[in-house]
C-alpha cells in the first residue's frame, strides 16, 4: 500500500489515463480525489475506485479552466489535507501554424497549463505542509517538435518547463514535482480532438513506425511512472524530470 491514507487530487480524471491514475491510487491505500467535466464518466471512474479500494473517492465534477479554487478548496474540505497533485486534464487539436487558430490557442493554453499553473498554486501550501509533491502528465510533444500540432506541442513544452521552474522553487521546501511525457497512448484524446474511427486506425498502424519499439502505449503503462514520481518511497531523489513514456519516440528523427 504505497500511498496508504495518502491524499491524492487527479484532474481529467473521467476518462483515459486519468480514470487509470485514480484507480492506481485507490487500489494502493490513498484517499482519492477526482474531478472532470462529464458527471457520468466520474461516476464510473467512481465505481472503478470502489471495486479496488475500501475508501470512498471524492467525486468533483467540475472543469479545471473555471473551477480550480473549488476543485482544491472541496479537496481539503474534504480531507484536511493534499499529498499528490496530478495535473493530467488536457486537451489536443492538430494544426500546423498556417492553420491554427486563436481559438486553438485558447482552448489548448486555458487547459493544458492555465489550469495547471492555477491549480499548482494554489495545491501549493497543502502540499508544502505535507511534504507532497506534484506530477503532471505532459507528451514527447513537450520534448521534441512534430508538424500539424503547433499549439499543442507549445502548451506541453511550457508544461515541462513549469515542472522544472517549479522544481527549483519548491526543492528547498520538501515538495518534488516530475513530469511523465508519453508518446501515443491508446486513449479517446485523439477522436475527442476531431479524429473518426477510420482515422484513428490510420494513425495508430503509422504510429507503430514512429515509436521504436514498433508499438504504440498502453494508459498501465503510463500509470506505473506516475506511481514511481508519486512515491517517496520509490522516488525520494528525483525532481524536476521529465520522462518519456514512448516506446523511443523521443529517440527517433523519423521523415
Amino acid at each position: 500500500m504505497l500511498f496508504h491514507e495518502k491524499v491524492v487530487l487527479v484532474t481529467g480524471a473521467s476518462s483515459g489515463i486519468g480514470a487509470a491514475i485514480a484507480e492506481y491510487f485507490a487500489k494502493n491505500g490513498a484517499f482519492v480525489a477526482i474531478t472532470g467535466r462529464s458527471l457520468e464518466n466520474l461516476e464510473k471512474t467512481k465505481v472503478s475506485c470502489k471495486k479496488v479500494s475500501s475508501h470512498e473517492p471524492l467525486l468533483i465534477q467540475a472543469d479545471v479552466t473555471k473551477d480550480a479554487q473549488r476543485i482544491i478548496s472541496e479537496t481539503i474540505s474534504h480531507f484536511n489535507r493534499l499529498d499528490v497533485l496530478v495535473n493530467n486534464a488536457g486537451v489536443l487539436r492538430g494544426g500546423s501554424v498556417e492553420a491554427a487558430t486563436l481559438e486553438d490557442y485558447d482552448y489548448m493554453m486555458n487547459t493544458n497549463v492555465r489550469a495547471v499553473f492555477h491549480l499548482t498554486t494554489l495545491a501549493v501550501p497543502h502540499l508544502i505542509a505535507s511534504h507532497g509533491n506534484v506530477v503532471n502528465v505532459s507528451s514527447v510533444a513537450g520534448l521534441r517538435s512534430f508538424p500539424n500540432c503547433l499549439v499543442y506541442c507549445m502548451s506541453k513544452a511550457t508544461i515541462d518547463q513549469m515542472t522544472r521552474c517549479c522544481a527549483l522553487d519548491l526543492a528547498q521546501k520538501g515538495v518534488r514535482v516530475n513530469s511523465v511525457n508519453p508518446g501515443v497512448i491508446i486513449t479517446d484524446i485523439h477522436k475527442r480532438g476531431g479524429m473518426d474511427d477510420e482515422a484513428y486506425e490510420a494513425y495508430l498502424e503509422h504510429s507503430k513506425t514512429t515509436h521504436a519499439m514498433g508499438r504504440v502505449g498502453n494508459v498501465e503503462e503510463v500509470v506505473e511512472a506516475v506511481g514511481f514520481f508519486a512515491s517517496n518511497e520509490k522516488s525520494s531523489f528525483i525532481t524536476g524530470a521529465t520522462l518519456p513514456i514512448d516506446g523511443g519516440k523521443h529517440a527517433m528523427c523519423p521523415r
